[in-house]
Protein backbone atom coordinates (compact mmCIF):
# COMPACT_ATOMS: atom_id res chain seq x y z
CA UNK A 1 0.00 0.00 0.00
CA UNK A 2 1.72 3.75 -1.01
CA UNK A 3 1.20 5.80 1.96
CA UNK A 4 2.72 9.22 3.02
CA UNK A 5 4.34 10.42 6.05
CA UNK A 6 2.11 12.57 7.98
CA UNK A 7 2.38 16.56 7.45
CA UNK A 8 2.63 16.84 11.63
CA UNK A 9 5.18 13.94 12.17
CA UNK A 10 8.22 15.74 14.15
CA UNK A 11 11.97 14.13 13.63
CA UNK A 12 14.44 14.71 15.90
CA UNK A 13 17.60 14.20 15.25
CA UNK A 14 20.12 12.67 18.57
CA UNK A 15 23.56 12.14 19.83
CA UNK A 16 24.31 10.26 22.72
CA UNK A 17 20.50 10.76 23.63
CA UNK A 18 21.19 14.62 23.65
CA UNK A 19 19.45 16.81 21.13
CA UNK A 20 21.98 17.48 18.06
CA UNK A 21 23.34 20.81 17.64
CA UNK A 22 26.67 21.09 15.17
CA UNK A 23 29.12 21.31 18.11
CA UNK A 24 28.30 17.57 18.58
CA UNK A 25 29.74 16.98 15.63
CA UNK A 26 33.15 17.71 15.41
CA UNK A 27 35.19 15.45 17.84
CA UNK A 28 36.77 18.10 20.18
CA UNK A 29 33.84 20.35 20.13
CA UNK A 30 31.93 17.19 20.89
CA UNK A 31 34.11 16.14 23.48
CA UNK A 32 34.06 18.94 25.52
CA UNK A 33 30.65 19.20 25.70
CA UNK A 34 30.19 15.97 26.45
CA UNK A 35 32.39 16.29 29.53
CA UNK A 36 31.60 19.96 30.96
CA UNK A 37 28.07 20.00 29.41
CA UNK A 38 26.02 16.59 29.42
CA UNK A 39 28.02 14.82 32.18
CA UNK A 40 28.15 18.06 34.47
CA UNK A 41 24.44 18.49 34.12
CA UNK A 42 23.57 14.91 34.63
CA UNK A 43 25.72 14.71 37.25
CA UNK A 44 23.93 18.09 39.19
CA UNK A 45 20.82 16.16 38.64
CA UNK A 46 21.31 12.54 40.31
CA UNK A 47 22.51 15.14 43.51
CA UNK A 48 19.76 17.63 43.76
CA UNK A 49 16.72 16.65 41.56
CA UNK A 50 14.29 18.35 43.19
CA UNK A 51 16.21 21.94 42.33
CA UNK A 52 16.45 20.97 38.55
CA UNK A 53 12.47 20.43 39.09
CA UNK A 54 12.22 23.75 41.08
CA UNK A 55 14.69 25.47 38.60
CA UNK A 56 12.73 24.70 35.22
CA UNK A 57 9.44 26.08 36.53
CA UNK A 58 11.23 29.30 36.41
CA UNK A 59 10.63 31.79 33.69
CA UNK A 60 14.08 33.54 34.55
CA UNK A 61 16.09 30.28 34.33
CA UNK A 62 15.00 29.43 31.00
CA UNK A 63 17.57 27.57 28.87
CA UNK A 64 19.25 26.80 32.06
CA UNK A 65 21.34 23.76 33.07
CA UNK A 66 18.76 21.99 34.47
CA UNK A 67 16.94 18.82 33.18
CA UNK A 68 13.45 19.06 32.96
CA UNK A 69 12.28 15.53 34.49
CA UNK A 70 10.02 16.53 37.37
CA UNK A 71 12.83 15.19 39.85
CA UNK A 72 12.10 11.32 38.58
CA UNK A 73 14.00 9.13 36.45
CA UNK A 74 17.28 9.19 38.74
CA UNK A 75 18.26 5.60 37.81
CA UNK A 76 17.89 6.08 34.43
CA UNK A 77 19.82 9.29 34.09
CA UNK A 78 22.28 7.52 36.45
CA UNK A 79 22.73 4.32 33.52
CA UNK A 80 22.86 7.00 30.92
CA UNK A 81 26.18 8.15 32.79
CA UNK A 82 27.35 5.29 32.89
CA UNK A 83 26.61 4.85 29.55
CA UNK A 84 28.25 8.01 28.61
CA UNK A 85 31.60 7.14 29.91
CA UNK A 86 31.77 4.12 28.56
CA UNK A 87 30.62 5.14 25.11
CA UNK A 88 32.65 8.15 25.16
CA UNK A 89 35.62 7.39 26.97
CA UNK A 90 37.81 8.26 23.90
CA UNK A 91 36.12 11.51 23.44
CA UNK A 92 36.52 12.42 27.29
CA UNK A 93 40.19 11.06 26.82
CA UNK A 94 40.68 13.78 24.01
CA UNK A 95 38.80 16.88 25.57
CA UNK A 96 41.14 16.29 29.07
CA UNK A 97 44.09 15.87 26.65
CA UNK A 98 43.38 19.05 24.92
CA UNK A 99 42.48 21.36 28.26
CA UNK A 100 46.09 19.79 29.15
CA UNK A 101 47.82 21.46 26.22
CA UNK A 102 46.02 24.55 26.57
CA UNK A 103 47.03 24.53 30.21
CA UNK A 104 50.41 24.22 29.53
CA UNK A 105 51.15 26.67 26.93
CA UNK A 106 49.11 29.35 28.82
CA UNK A 107 51.17 29.07 31.52
CA UNK A 108 54.90 27.89 30.62
CA UNK A 109 55.30 29.77 27.28
CA UNK A 110 56.83 33.38 27.12
CA UNK A 111 57.31 34.07 23.65
CA UNK A 112 60.44 31.57 23.29
CA UNK A 113 59.95 29.00 20.39
CA UNK A 114 57.46 26.59 20.57
CA UNK A 115 59.61 23.52 19.03
CA UNK A 116 60.72 21.84 22.54
CA UNK A 117 56.49 21.31 23.67
CA UNK A 118 55.72 19.31 20.14
CA UNK A 119 57.47 15.81 22.86
CA UNK A 120 55.03 17.55 25.60
CA UNK A 121 51.53 16.82 23.25
CA UNK A 122 49.32 14.41 25.15
CA UNK A 123 49.09 11.13 22.81
CA UNK A 124 45.42 11.13 21.61
CA UNK A 125 46.41 14.85 19.96
CA UNK A 126 50.23 13.52 19.12
CA UNK A 127 49.83 14.59 15.00
CA UNK A 128 46.77 16.47 14.75
CA UNK A 129 47.49 19.73 15.99
CA UNK A 130 50.08 22.72 15.35
CA UNK A 131 51.52 24.78 18.39
CA UNK A 132 51.39 28.85 17.17
CA UNK A 133 51.90 32.36 19.08
CA UNK A 134 49.75 35.13 17.64
CA UNK A 135 51.65 38.13 16.64
CA UNK A 136 51.75 39.25 20.46
CA UNK A 137 53.20 36.25 21.26
CA UNK A 138 49.95 34.40 22.74
CA UNK A 139 50.04 30.86 22.42
CA UNK A 140 47.35 28.47 21.01
CA UNK A 141 46.39 25.17 19.67
CA UNK A 142 45.36 25.00 15.41
CA UNK A 143 43.81 21.75 15.04
CA UNK A 144 43.59 19.81 12.15
CA UNK A 145 40.64 19.44 11.64
CA UNK A 146 40.33 16.45 8.78
CA UNK A 147 42.64 14.38 10.50
CA UNK A 148 41.26 14.83 13.77
CA UNK A 149 37.59 13.80 12.23
CA UNK A 150 39.40 11.07 10.12
CA UNK A 151 40.47 9.48 13.63
CA UNK A 152 37.88 10.26 16.06
CA UNK A 153 34.91 10.78 14.21
CA UNK A 154 31.67 8.06 14.40
CA UNK A 155 28.23 8.35 13.67
CA UNK A 156 27.06 4.97 15.73
CA UNK A 157 25.50 6.73 18.96
CA UNK A 158 23.29 9.09 16.34
CA UNK A 159 19.90 8.35 15.90
CA UNK A 160 16.18 9.80 14.93
CA UNK A 161 13.51 10.67 17.59
CA UNK A 162 9.77 10.71 15.39
CA UNK A 163 6.58 11.62 16.92
CA UNK A 164 3.76 13.42 16.47
CA UNK A 165 3.86 17.09 16.75
CA UNK A 166 0.12 17.92 18.64
CA UNK A 167 1.24 21.35 19.90
CA UNK A 168 3.73 24.12 18.90
CA UNK A 169 5.26 23.74 23.14
CA UNK A 170 8.54 21.69 23.31
CA UNK A 171 10.46 21.70 26.49
CA UNK A 172 13.65 23.03 25.83
CA UNK A 173 15.89 20.91 24.49
CA UNK A 174 19.50 21.36 24.84
CA UNK A 175 19.60 20.65 28.77
CA UNK A 176 17.64 17.22 29.11
CA UNK A 177 18.92 13.90 27.63
CA UNK A 178 16.27 11.81 25.66
CA UNK A 179 15.28 9.02 27.52
CA UNK A 180 13.07 6.33 26.20
CA UNK A 181 9.09 7.83 25.64
CA UNK A 182 6.39 5.89 24.33
CA UNK A 183 4.93 8.27 22.14
CA UNK A 184 8.51 7.88 20.21
CA UNK A 185 10.42 5.57 17.60
CA UNK A 186 13.80 5.74 17.67
CA UNK A 187 15.70 4.93 14.26
CA UNK A 188 19.74 4.20 15.09
CA UNK A 189 20.67 5.36 11.93
CA UNK A 190 23.21 7.83 11.25
CA UNK A 191 21.81 11.49 9.50
CA UNK A 192 23.92 10.56 6.84
CA UNK A 193 21.82 7.50 5.57
CA UNK A 194 20.20 7.97 2.70
CA UNK A 195 17.39 6.40 3.84
CA UNK A 196 16.55 8.93 5.63
CA UNK A 197 15.56 11.23 2.24
CA UNK A 198 13.26 8.08 1.34
CA UNK A 199 11.77 8.41 4.46
CA UNK A 200 11.31 12.43 4.38
CA UNK A 201 10.09 12.96 0.99
CA UNK A 202 7.11 10.74 1.95
CA UNK A 203 5.60 14.04 3.01
CA UNK A 204 5.09 14.65 -0.56
CA UNK A 205 5.59 11.67 -2.40
CA UNK A 206 4.21 8.34 -1.51
CA UNK A 207 6.06 5.10 -0.98
CA UNK A 208 5.18 1.52 -1.23
CA UNK A 209 4.79 0.63 3.05
CA UNK A 210 6.58 -2.31 3.07
CA UNK A 211 9.16 -1.49 1.27
CA UNK A 212 9.88 1.24 3.53
CA UNK A 213 9.20 -0.75 6.37
CA UNK A 214 11.88 -3.14 5.20
CA UNK A 215 14.24 -0.13 5.37
CA UNK A 216 14.28 -0.04 9.21
CA UNK A 217 14.90 -2.25 11.73
CA UNK A 218 11.65 -1.06 14.04
CA UNK A 219 11.17 -2.93 17.22
CA UNK A 220 8.18 -5.14 18.12
CA UNK A 221 6.70 -3.24 20.75
CA UNK A 222 7.14 0.07 18.14
CA UNK A 223 5.90 -1.20 14.98
CA UNK A 224 2.19 -0.18 15.24
CA UNK A 225 2.84 3.43 16.42
CA UNK A 226 5.50 3.89 13.28
CA UNK A 227 2.72 2.95 11.44
CA UNK A 228 0.29 5.30 12.95
CA UNK A 229 3.03 8.24 11.51
CA UNK A 230 2.05 7.49 8.04
CA UNK A 231 -1.58 8.07 5.96
CA UNK A 232 -3.11 7.10 2.59
CA UNK A 233 -4.61 10.90 2.33
CA UNK A 234 -2.85 13.22 0.11
CA UNK A 235 -0.25 15.72 1.67
CA UNK A 236 -2.30 19.78 2.08
CA UNK A 237 0.89 21.05 -0.09
CA UNK A 238 0.57 24.37 -0.83
CA UNK A 239 -0.95 25.31 -4.15
CA UNK A 240 1.33 28.62 -5.02
CA UNK A 241 4.44 27.04 -3.07
CA UNK A 242 5.88 27.36 -6.67
CA UNK A 243 5.82 31.25 -7.54
CA UNK A 244 6.33 32.05 -11.41
CA UNK A 245 5.75 35.73 -11.49
CA UNK A 246 7.47 38.00 -12.97
CA UNK A 247 8.98 39.55 -9.50
CA UNK A 248 9.69 38.62 -6.61
CA UNK A 249 8.13 36.70 -3.99
CA UNK A 250 9.58 37.28 0.18
CA UNK A 251 8.25 34.86 2.50
CA UNK A 252 8.72 35.19 6.43
CA UNK A 253 8.52 31.47 8.00
CA UNK A 254 9.36 32.29 11.59
CA UNK A 255 12.39 33.34 12.86
CA UNK A 256 15.66 33.95 10.69
CA UNK A 257 13.86 31.71 7.90
CA UNK A 258 13.26 33.59 5.03
CA UNK A 259 12.45 32.62 1.39
CA UNK A 260 12.97 34.31 -1.77
CA UNK A 261 11.52 33.16 -4.96
CA UNK A 262 11.91 34.43 -8.62
CA UNK A 263 10.69 32.24 -11.77
CA UNK A 264 14.35 31.23 -12.03
CA UNK A 265 15.60 30.84 -8.34
CA UNK A 266 14.35 29.80 -4.70
CA UNK A 267 17.00 30.86 -1.93
CA UNK A 268 16.11 29.66 1.72
CA UNK A 269 18.16 31.54 4.61
CA UNK A 270 18.47 29.41 8.04
CA UNK A 271 15.82 27.08 7.41
CA UNK A 272 13.63 26.77 10.77
CA UNK A 273 10.16 25.66 10.01
CA UNK A 274 6.81 24.33 11.67
CA UNK A 275 5.74 21.75 11.87
CA UNK A 276 1.65 21.32 10.85
CA UNK A 277 -0.50 21.17 13.90
CA UNK A 278 -3.43 22.87 15.68
CA UNK A 279 -2.99 26.21 16.35
CA UNK A 280 -4.18 29.62 15.80
CA UNK A 281 -1.10 31.37 14.99
CA UNK A 282 -0.64 31.56 11.14
CA UNK A 283 2.22 29.94 9.71
CA UNK A 284 4.42 28.52 6.92
CA UNK A 285 4.99 24.97 7.32
CA UNK A 286 7.31 22.15 5.24
CA UNK A 287 4.22 22.09 3.12
CA UNK A 288 4.69 25.68 1.72
CA UNK A 289 8.01 25.18 0.55
CA UNK A 290 8.59 24.76 -3.06
CA UNK A 291 9.29 21.14 -4.58
CA UNK A 292 13.26 22.22 -4.90
CA UNK A 293 15.48 25.04 -3.26
CA UNK A 294 18.02 26.52 -5.39
CA UNK A 295 20.32 27.51 -2.40
CA UNK A 296 19.79 26.92 1.23
CA UNK A 297 21.84 30.27 2.89
CA UNK A 298 23.23 30.12 6.53
CA UNK A 299 24.48 32.67 8.01
CA UNK A 300 26.54 31.56 10.94
CA UNK A 301 26.98 28.46 12.66
CA UNK A 302 24.28 28.80 15.83
CA UNK A 303 21.68 26.17 16.65
CA UNK A 304 18.76 28.20 15.91
CA UNK A 305 20.77 29.30 12.52
CA UNK A 306 21.79 25.94 11.70
CA UNK A 307 19.65 23.32 12.58
CA UNK A 308 19.91 20.02 11.77
CA UNK A 309 16.32 19.19 12.70
CA UNK A 310 15.18 21.23 9.53
CA UNK A 311 17.73 20.85 6.76
CA UNK A 312 17.92 16.64 7.48
CA UNK A 313 14.19 16.58 6.56
CA UNK A 314 14.84 18.88 3.33
CA UNK A 315 18.13 17.52 2.03
CA UNK A 316 16.34 15.56 -0.51
CA UNK A 317 15.06 18.93 -2.25
CA UNK A 318 18.00 21.01 -1.69
CA UNK A 319 20.63 21.74 -5.08
CA UNK A 320 23.02 23.50 -2.70
CA UNK A 321 24.23 25.24 0.85
CA UNK A 322 25.99 28.71 1.02
CA UNK A 323 27.56 29.29 3.86
CA UNK A 324 30.95 30.50 5.49
CA UNK A 325 34.34 29.60 5.68
CA UNK A 326 35.45 29.44 9.26
CA UNK A 327 38.90 30.41 11.58
CA UNK A 328 40.81 27.68 9.77
CA UNK A 329 41.65 25.41 13.28
CA UNK A 330 39.85 27.25 15.89
CA UNK A 331 38.35 25.22 18.45
CA UNK A 332 35.65 27.73 18.43
CA UNK A 333 35.23 28.08 15.11
CA UNK A 334 34.58 24.65 13.30
CA UNK A 335 34.43 24.01 9.88
CA UNK A 336 30.79 24.10 8.97
CA UNK A 337 31.89 22.46 5.60
CA UNK A 338 33.03 18.87 7.61
CA UNK A 339 30.40 19.20 10.10
CA UNK A 340 27.96 19.34 6.82
CA UNK A 341 30.03 16.67 5.00
CA UNK A 342 29.47 14.07 7.75
CA UNK A 343 25.84 14.52 8.26
CA UNK A 344 24.67 14.09 4.68
CA UNK A 345 25.65 17.30 2.62
CA UNK A 346 28.03 17.11 -0.32
CA UNK A 347 26.13 20.06 -2.41
CA UNK A 348 27.95 22.56 -0.19
CA UNK A 349 29.55 26.16 -1.28
CA UNK A 350 32.04 27.89 1.48
CA UNK A 351 31.86 31.68 0.98
CA UNK A 352 34.40 34.54 2.66
CA UNK A 353 33.39 37.88 2.78
CA UNK A 354 32.99 39.41 -0.35
CA UNK A 355 32.42 36.42 -2.41
CA UNK A 356 29.75 36.21 -4.89
CA UNK A 357 27.74 33.80 -6.61
CA UNK A 358 25.87 34.77 -9.69
CA UNK A 359 22.37 33.58 -10.44
CA UNK A 360 20.28 33.52 -13.41
CA UNK A 361 18.46 36.86 -12.42
CA UNK A 362 20.85 38.54 -9.75
CA UNK A 363 23.63 37.48 -7.52
CA UNK A 364 24.27 36.52 -3.83
CA UNK A 365 27.46 38.86 -2.13
CA UNK A 366 28.46 37.53 1.03
CA UNK A 367 29.00 40.49 3.73
CA UNK A 368 31.16 40.90 7.12
CA UNK A 369 29.25 40.06 10.01
CA UNK A 370 30.15 41.60 13.36
CA UNK A 371 28.95 40.56 17.03
CA UNK A 372 26.80 38.65 18.64
CA UNK A 373 29.39 35.44 19.39
CA UNK A 374 31.34 37.14 22.65
CA UNK A 375 34.73 38.68 21.17
CA UNK A 376 35.47 35.13 19.77
CA UNK A 377 37.84 35.01 16.88
CA UNK A 378 34.87 33.00 15.13
CA UNK A 379 34.75 33.70 10.99
CA UNK A 380 31.89 31.77 10.62
CA UNK A 381 29.45 34.42 10.17
CA UNK A 382 27.94 36.14 7.25
CA UNK A 383 25.43 38.75 6.22
CA UNK A 384 23.39 38.20 2.93
CA UNK A 385 23.16 40.86 0.19
CA UNK A 386 20.96 38.97 -2.83
CA UNK A 387 20.35 40.84 -5.64
CA UNK A 388 17.15 40.19 -7.83
CA UNK A 389 15.45 41.91 -10.60
CA UNK A 390 17.28 44.84 -9.72
CA UNK A 391 16.02 44.84 -6.81
CA UNK A 392 18.34 44.60 -3.05
CA UNK A 393 17.48 42.42 0.20
CA UNK A 394 20.16 42.59 3.19
CA UNK A 395 19.56 39.88 5.60
CA UNK A 396 21.58 40.79 8.59
CA UNK A 397 21.05 38.28 10.84
CA UNK A 398 22.16 38.90 14.11
CA UNK A 399 24.49 41.66 13.37
CA UNK A 400 25.82 43.85 16.07
CA UNK A 401 27.02 47.37 14.78
CA UNK A 402 29.97 47.61 16.41
CA UNK A 403 31.52 50.33 14.07
CA UNK A 404 29.24 52.12 11.83
CA UNK A 405 32.10 52.38 9.70
CA UNK A 406 31.91 49.36 8.45
CA UNK A 407 28.66 50.20 7.28
CA UNK A 408 30.01 52.76 5.53
CA UNK A 409 31.88 50.64 3.29
CA UNK A 410 29.48 48.01 3.30
CA UNK A 411 26.97 50.24 1.31
CA UNK A 412 30.04 51.86 -0.08
CA UNK A 413 30.41 48.84 -2.12
CA UNK A 414 26.44 47.25 -2.59
CA UNK A 415 24.75 50.48 -2.92
CA UNK A 416 21.65 51.42 -1.13
CA UNK A 417 18.75 48.35 -0.54
CA UNK A 418 15.31 47.94 -0.79
CA UNK A 419 14.61 45.74 1.77
CA UNK A 420 17.06 45.28 5.24
CA UNK A 421 15.98 42.40 7.70
CA UNK A 422 18.16 42.58 11.14
CA UNK A 423 17.56 40.86 14.40
CA UNK A 424 17.76 42.64 17.80
CA UNK A 425 18.52 39.94 19.97
CA UNK A 426 20.34 42.89 22.28
CA UNK A 427 20.55 41.32 25.67
CA UNK A 428 21.78 37.37 24.72
CA UNK A 429 23.08 35.14 26.94
CA UNK A 430 26.59 35.21 28.55
CA UNK A 431 29.79 33.47 26.56
CA UNK A 432 29.90 30.85 28.62
CA UNK A 433 25.62 29.64 27.74
CA UNK A 434 27.51 28.01 24.26
CA UNK A 435 30.90 28.20 24.35
CA UNK A 436 32.09 27.87 27.88
CA UNK A 437 32.60 23.84 27.79
CA UNK A 438 35.45 25.19 25.17
CA UNK A 439 37.23 27.48 27.61
CA UNK A 440 40.44 25.99 29.32
CA UNK A 441 40.03 29.07 32.35
CA UNK A 442 37.08 30.12 34.11
CA UNK A 443 35.93 33.44 32.58
CA UNK A 444 35.00 36.23 35.32
CA UNK A 445 31.50 36.20 35.82
CA UNK A 446 31.29 39.94 35.27
CA UNK A 447 33.44 39.38 31.48
CA UNK A 448 30.90 36.29 31.10
CA UNK A 449 27.78 38.79 31.00
CA UNK A 450 29.36 41.50 29.35
CA UNK A 451 30.48 39.35 26.71
CA UNK A 452 26.94 38.15 25.24
CA UNK A 453 25.67 37.17 22.38
CA UNK A 454 24.09 39.69 21.21
CA UNK A 455 22.90 41.55 18.46
CA UNK A 456 22.00 45.43 17.74
CA UNK A 457 20.33 47.75 20.06
CA UNK A 458 18.08 50.75 18.90
CA UNK A 459 20.98 53.29 17.95
CA UNK A 460 23.09 50.68 16.05
CA UNK A 461 19.87 49.39 14.43
CA UNK A 462 18.56 52.79 13.69
CA UNK A 463 22.52 53.79 11.83
CA UNK A 464 22.88 50.55 9.77
CA UNK A 465 19.21 51.73 8.26
CA UNK A 466 20.71 55.27 8.11
CA UNK A 467 23.82 54.44 6.01
CA UNK A 468 21.16 51.76 3.70
CA UNK A 469 19.07 53.70 1.74
CA UNK A 470 16.24 51.20 2.42
CA UNK A 471 12.52 51.70 2.02
CA UNK A 472 11.96 48.92 4.26
CA UNK A 473 13.19 47.31 7.12
CA UNK A 474 12.54 44.57 9.54
CA UNK A 475 13.35 43.21 12.92
CA UNK A 476 13.51 39.08 12.90
CA UNK A 477 15.25 36.46 14.40
CA UNK A 478 13.72 37.35 17.43
CA UNK A 479 12.60 33.81 18.58
CA UNK A 480 9.76 34.21 19.61
CA UNK A 481 7.16 32.02 17.26
CA UNK A 482 6.22 29.02 20.13
CA UNK A 483 7.81 26.63 17.69
CA UNK A 484 10.72 27.83 18.86
CA UNK A 485 10.98 27.55 22.22
CA UNK A 486 12.68 24.25 22.43
CA UNK A 487 15.58 26.07 20.80
CA UNK A 488 15.58 29.23 21.77
CA UNK A 489 14.74 28.94 25.74
CA UNK A 490 13.33 32.61 25.25
CA UNK A 491 10.36 34.33 26.94
CA UNK A 492 9.85 38.26 26.48
CA UNK A 493 7.13 40.90 28.12
CA UNK A 494 6.35 43.90 27.11
CA UNK A 495 9.24 45.87 29.49
CA UNK A 496 12.25 43.39 28.02
CA UNK A 497 14.83 45.22 26.41
CA UNK A 498 14.47 43.63 23.44
CA UNK A 499 10.95 44.11 22.80
CA UNK A 500 11.73 48.14 24.03
CA UNK A 501 14.50 48.50 21.89
CA UNK A 502 12.82 46.93 18.48
CA UNK A 503 9.40 48.62 19.05
CA UNK A 504 11.45 52.27 19.24
CA UNK A 505 13.30 50.81 15.62
CA UNK A 506 10.13 50.24 14.05
CA UNK A 507 8.09 53.80 15.38
CA UNK A 508 11.58 55.37 14.21
CA UNK A 509 11.52 53.98 10.97
CA UNK A 510 7.50 55.06 10.49
CA UNK A 511 7.88 58.19 11.11
CA UNK A 512 10.80 58.09 8.40
CA UNK A 513 8.47 57.05 6.30
CA UNK A 514 10.24 53.51 6.04
CA UNK A 515 7.62 50.51 6.20
CA UNK A 516 9.06 48.27 9.10
CA UNK A 517 7.60 46.00 11.87
CA UNK A 518 8.74 43.46 14.22
CA UNK A 519 8.18 39.97 12.39
CA UNK A 520 5.97 37.33 13.66
CA UNK A 521 4.50 34.21 12.52
CA UNK A 522 4.64 34.56 8.70
CA UNK A 523 4.57 37.61 6.27
CA UNK A 524 4.76 37.53 2.43
CA UNK A 525 5.80 40.60 -0.22
CA UNK A 526 5.52 40.59 -3.83
CA UNK A 527 8.28 43.20 -5.13
CA UNK A 528 6.77 43.45 -9.02
CA UNK A 529 7.90 47.17 -9.75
Amino acid sequence: MDLYLKPSIKIEPLIWQWYAWPYLIPPLTAACNIVERHLKIMQSYIQNPEIHAQAVMDPRLLGGPFIDLDGQKIDEIKALIDKTNNDCAEYIHLASSFKELDRTLLTETQGDSLEDFYKRIPTPLKGYVELVYSLNSHPSIRLIEQLIYNKYYSDKHQSIAISESKQDFRKFALSTPRLDQNEEVYLNIPFSDTRLDTLFKMKEYSQDFSKLNALFDISSNKKMLFESFFTEESPPLSKDREYNGNGVRIRYLGHACILIQTKKVSILIDPVISYTTQNDIPRYTYMDLPNHIDYVIITHNHQDHLMFETLLQLRYKIGHIIFPANHNGALEDPSIKLILKHVGFSNTIELKEFDTISLADGVIIALPFLGEHSDLNIQSKLSYCIQLNSHKFLFAADSNNLDTYLYNHIFNFIGPIDMLFLGMECDGAPLSWLYGPLLTQPLKRTFDKNRSLSGSNFDKAWMIVEKSGCKKAYVYAMGQEPWLNYIMALKYSESSVQIIESNKFVQACKENGIESERLFGQKEWLITE
